[in-house]
């Protein structure tokens, strides 16, 4: 992986979000499917309860998300 410093520096932002675009997290799903199909049971290592943990961890993240967003949003003391 490269790194690059981009504090300060429109560029530097530019280059980092072109690195960290869609591609990169469509890499980092698929890791993550695969960690979590490594992680599972025996029993439970198939698509569909994959699925569905996967599911329930995205959708437990994206709460999460929504929950920071309005706990630290400026002006409400968070």
């Amino acid at each position: 992986m490269h790194i690059s410093k981009c504090e300060g520096s429109s560029e530097g932002f530019k280059k980092f979000t072109e690195m960290m675009g869609p591609g990169q997290v469509d890499v980092s799903i698929r890791h993550a499917l695969q960690m979590l199909w490594m992680s599972m049971p025996e029993d439970k290592k198939n698509v569909d309860d994959v699925e569905r943990e996967f599911r329930r961890l995205a959708d437990r993240a994206l709460r999460d998300l929504r929950e920071d967003s309005q706990a630290f949003r400026p002006g409400t003391g968070g």
